[in-house]
């Protein structure tokens, strides 16, 4: 099949050659200046280390970055390197998003760290685990769990990072589910309003959750890379299991059919529609066939008997099991349990500093979603093995060899 690459429309190109030859910059661009931080006298913007440059480096040596290797992006229990785990997915969102970033004179650092982070607190077993951990909290708690909330609760409570309002915001914003033809920076006046945001989340769900814009262009930016970093690769990951053939003949067209075009004209089309804006946009062609390459791959990929058979009967099941053993050990107070040797000791001992939170006092609900959030797929695997060796759901990976 003929790929068909987009290029730069000759006046966008010109422009911008004509802009970096006389330095100008694109005021709407976020400084390391305007950093917000809710301990205002540490981690100040240097030369050296500016500002989103340090939430950077926080990020990438948290703990749970680690775990990004073997969370599931979409199909789970696969013995298969060559499938996309969550720690390839957030470098290509960062990637993509850098590439917008850079020809639209945004700032870099900024876009990276909101990319790389913006994945931190999702669940093992991609969006499938995530709706079974909600669905249990909505059913004890009445809130809802959402991996992007939870993101900025990683960032924000569990680990206090001093991480910038900025990067929290674009985390918190990020919503892969949802395109928009225009991404317009909505402002947020600080904390408490963030805060606020956070708590309509928990309460509220998808609702508010959709309402949600980033406060900076680069937020907005990370938000449509992290579509365009999915639509294309998980087609590829369907081909590699088999879900679907190589030659599945999807019908989006402008934006092509195959990764690496819909990487490249989305790219274009949305510098070609956004350069020297104050918002960013795509032109109603590439929006269309967005929107019908998505419904494709919920048609085609994931709503797929196959994959969701395994997730209902096995995954499902074993996370309800999971839960309600840690809760018990939570509410009993049961200090030889795995949750508190293995998850509340932890996160205690990464506050030991900050006497103004007890963890403890959290709701038990919640310190459970932290901890299963927080696991890989093979992580949970084996904890299930561990306090359920007779129980009826076993997994069996995929093999490699398996025809």
């Amino acid at each position: 099949m003929a790929l068909s690459y987009h290029k730069l429309e000759k006046e966008i190109e010109n422009r911008i050659i004509s802009d970096r030859r006389e330095n100008k910059q694109n005021p709407y661009k976020a400084s390391d200046d305007d950093a917000v931080r809710r301990n205002p006298d540490r981690d100040k913007s240097t030369l050296l280390r500016p500002a989103y440059a340090r939430d950077i480096d926080k990020i990438l040596h948290l703990p749970l970055y680690n775990r990004y290797n073997d969370k599931t992006q979409v199909f789970s229990l696969y013995n298969n390197d060559d499938i996309t785990r969550r720690g390839l997915h957030v470098q290509l969102v960062s990637r993509i998003a850098r590439n917008i970033g850079r020809l639209l004179d945004l700032n870099l650092d900024l876009i990276e760290a909101i990319a790389l982070g913006h994945d931190i607190g999702h669940t093992p077993f991609g969006h499938a685990g995530e709706r079974y951990l909600s669905e249990l909290l909505q059913s004890e708690t009445g809130l809802f769990f959402n991996h992007n909330v939870h993101s900025a609760r990683v960032l924000d409570v569990l680990y206090k990072r001093n991480i910038s309002l900025q990067v929290l915001d674009g985390i918190l914003c990020h919503n892969g589910e949802f395109e928009l033809s225009e991404y317009r920076p909505c402002n947020l006046s600080g904390f408490e309003e963030y805060e606020q945001r956070i708590s309509d989340c928990y309460t509220l769900g998808k609702p508010a959750i959709d309402k949600l814009i980033p406060m900076t262009l680069e937020g907005c930016v990370v938000r449509i890379s992290d579509i365009i970093a999915y639509i294309g690769k998980d087609r590829q990951d369907a081909v590699t299991t088999k879900v679907i053939t190589e030659d599945f003949d999807f019908t989006s067209e402008y934006i092509g059919k195959r990764n690496a075009e819909m990487i490249n004209n989305l790219v274009v089309d949305i510098v070609n529609n956004s350069y020297g804006k104050d918002y960013i946009q795509l032109s109603q062609s590439a929006f269309d066939d967005l929107r019908t390459a998505k419904e494709e791959n919920y048609k085609h990929i994931y709503l797929s008997d196959g994959l969701n058979e395994m997730y209902e009967s096995s995954i499902k099941p074993m996370i309800k099991e999971v839960y309600y053993k840690l809760l018990g050990d939570v509410v009993s107070k049961n200090e030889d349990s795995i949750i508190y040797k293995h998850h509340i000791s932890y996160i205690e001992k990464s506050l030991q500093y900050y006497s103004d939170f007890d963890y403890l006092r959290e709701e038990p609900n919640q310190i459970v979603v932290d901890y299963i959030a927080s696991m890989t797929d093979d992580y949970f695997i084996e904890l299930h093995r561990l306090l359920f060796p007779d129980s009826k759901y076993k997994i069996e990976y995929k093999s490699y060899f398996e025809k």
